[in-house]
């Protein structure tokens, strides 16, 4: 005892003596659902000097409260995301749930007299919905099914949602007064597909159900509340593709389509003789969402240009069609008119983080009502995107938006990480970087976020050039003529580039570094798909057919046998460059498998294979503790083979 003693105090002395351990040297905690396999300790000092990048903050539109005109909104003021009312413009947000998951959606009774919202467990999408009473949530689904909220009735009486409760696999479209749970009944029974429940009419006779069998082929019912029937208002032998889909107060059905045309249209579906008619039309670019005033005067729709959304507001009495031109360059999402007519809107730009504002469509002016914490950073000094056009292999035309360092702070040719998007039915934004602006602002990395082809945003024809196993290999290609515009570019630097992409975009980082793997130094795929057959077998049942209709069939030996061919499990052993896999353990899209196998198989061959593994996260990380660790990660990793930097 007297040795270690001794040896304790000789450490305690030479701490204060001032040679302790330094930042450099200290090592930062690891969170204790995180497995770190093969990466090196994070040390204190990469801690403190991203810390304010870590500090961001963002603010989500949610929902109007019609009792006391406040707004909903999501935020983060701990560890994760959870509702908030702010009362008046820039007013104080004032927290409503306390959960230890996140909660990124809710939605007030028309009345204001109940606030519905849905969370899940761990990352799994298992989400349970919860009624907020007395400032306590109380459960209203089974507690063990998948859950999804659906509208409110017109009159408040009703609730629908869409549950899997009676098969444990398709979703099912249940009625239920919220106020008695028990009173949930059965309404539309599946046998396979993604069924939702969309608006109800306004009177509250019928129901508007979709089924989502792929993303260009979306049918629609209307069910007869009052007899349980159900009529169709999609013709199967053409497939068509909505973004929205309400009922005004007249009664009449508006969607925006891309029935009749390669882009969405906002227009009125016929009920009688499901016709759909074009109204307003934006050419080349699609109308991804839009919502209709309770007066019925006003129609606010989003345009998707090319990634950027622009906002418009259509007068109903009149036929004239406004600008919002007070809209910095960024995406919108969540639009929603408030009883008194003010629009909601979430507006997430690089150089204005991620907030909340109200439009008043009459005089179009713009209102913030969240500013979000950016960690000390004046986001409007962050580089703003830059769009990249190119003809691809065969001449298709595509573009993606760059991301410069900053010349004046960083000087000569930059390093560049190209960063693929999941889905494949997803979209690169012009949004905010987030921690990723370190990476620009500090260490001067351009980031590089391509469209490739089976984008949405771009068409229908767009969107379905990467379908099947045929096909798949194509966007690949895609991301090799991205390359060659990239490596040309006088101010990159050809000899460090890297790839990186998330779910699907972790299938296309694990493709490229087969296919351009002389050409890049190393890549990091996230919660992404290894082998497509094993992928499809894993992957949860209720997927399952879903996913077939985008990537092929395994059941099918032809199929089967170009989907292993194209699998990047099937030529690990090619894998020249390092490679990191971030994985999520109760992922029900891409199972935790798809990471173990690349893992294993990159190893064996001698290569150098991070893994870092959360055991309380699902298809991406979403509590700050982990995502911050599995950005030191990252950092660690970039600078060790992009740059060839150590900590």
């Amino acid at each position: 005892m007297t040795c270690k003693w001794l040896a304790g105090m000789l450490v305690a002395a030479t701490m204060i003596a001032g040679h302790g351990p330094s930042l450099a040297e200290e090592v930062a905690p690891q969170p204790a659902a995180l497995v770190a396999d093969e990466i090196p300790p994070i040390t204190l000092d990469m801690v403190e000097r991203t810390r304010p990048y870590m500090e961001y903050r963002t603010a989500s539109f949610v929902d109007w409260d019609p009792k006391t005109r406040a707004m909903l909104v999501s935020t983060r003021f701990a560890d994760t995301s959870q509702l908030h009312r702010v009362a008046t413009p820039m007013g104080q947000r004032e927290q409503l749930t306390f959960a230890s998951e996140p909660v990124y959606s809710g939605q007030f009774a028309p009345d204001g007299s109940s606030l519905l919202f849905e969370k899940d467990s761990g990352g799994n999408e298992v989400n349970q919905i919860y009624a907020l009473e007395s400032d306590r949530p109380r459960l209203l689904s089974d507690g063990e099914s998948r859950n999804n909220l659906g509208p409110w009735s017109s009159s408040g009486q009703l609730l629908a949602f869409g549950s899997n409760k009676r098969t444990g696999l398709y979703n099912d479209i249940y009625l239920m007064n919220p106020a008695n749970p028990d009173s949930a009944k059965l309404l539309v029974a599946s046998t396979g597909g993604g069924w939702f429940p969309i608006d109800f009419s306004p009177d509250d006779k019928y129901l508007l159900v979709f089924n989502y069998v792929s993303v260009s082929d979306n049918q629609l019912y209307l069910i007869d509340i009052a007899q349980g029937s159900s009529r169709k208002l999609t013709d199967s032998s053409k497939p068509v593709g909505y973004a929205g889909l309400q009922f005004a107060p007249d009664g009449r059905l508006w969607a925006a389509s891309d029935d009749g045309s390669d882009i969405k249209r906002l227009g009125v579906v016929n009920l009688e003789t499901a016709l759909f008619e074009p109204l307003i039309d934006e050419k080349i670019w699609d109308i991804s969402a839009f919502d209709i005033s309770k007066d019925g005067r006003w129609i606010a729709y989003e345009v998707n240009q090319a990634g950027r959304s622009l906002l418009k507001f259509y007068d109903t009495k009149t036929g004239v069609v406004r600008d919002v031109d007070a809209l910095p360059a960024g995406v919108i999402s969540g639009i929603r008119f408030a009883p008194w007519g003010d629009l909601g809107i979430t507006l997430n730009s690089n150089q204005t983080g991620t907030d909340a504002y109200s439009v008043n469509p009459e005089t179009l002016a713009l209102t913030r009502w969240t500013r979000s914490e950016t960690g000390g950073l004046d986001a409007a000094a962050n580089v703003a995107p830059e769009l990249v056009e190119i003809s691809s292999f065969d001449g298709e035309k595509m573009s993606g938006f760059l991301y410069r360092p900053d010349p004046d702070r960083h000087k000569g040719k930059r390093p560049l990480i190209i960063s693929i998007h999941g889905g494949p039915e997803g979209q690169a934004n012009p949004r905010f970087l987030g921690r990723n602006n370190y990476l620009v602002n500090e260490l001067g990395i351009a980031l590089f976020y391509p469209n490739v082809r089976g984008s949405t945003g771009f068409g229908k024809r767009f969107v379905a050039l990467d379908n099947g196993p045929w096909l798949r290999e194509n966007s690949v290609l895609d991301i090799g003529a991205f390359l060659d515009r990239l490596r040309g570019d006088r101010n990159i630097d050809r000899n460090r580039i890297a790839v990186t992409g998330g779910s699907y975009g972790g299938y296309m980082t694990l493709a490229a570094m087969l296919r351009y793997g002389k050409q890049l130094k190393a890549g990091l795929e996230v919660v992404g798909i290894s082998n497509f057959v094993t992928f499809l077998e894993n992957t949860q049942a209720y997927r399952r057919d879903l996913r077939r209709a985008e990537y092929g069939d395994e059941r099918d030996p032809e199929q089967r046998a170009k989907l292993e061919e194209i699998s990047p499990l099937a030529r690990a052993h090619e894998i020249r460059i390092p490679l990191m896999v971030v994985t999520g353990a109760n992922d029900p899209r891409v199972p935790a498998s798809e990471a173990e196998q690349i893992v294993t198989a990159v190893r064996a061959n001698g290569r150098p294979a991070w893994h870092l593994l959360a055991q309380n996260e699902g298809h991406g990380f979403r509590k700050k503790a982990n995502a911050d660790y599995q950005f030191w990660a990252s950092l660690l990793f970039w600078q060790k083979y992009l740059l060839g930097q150590t900590q």
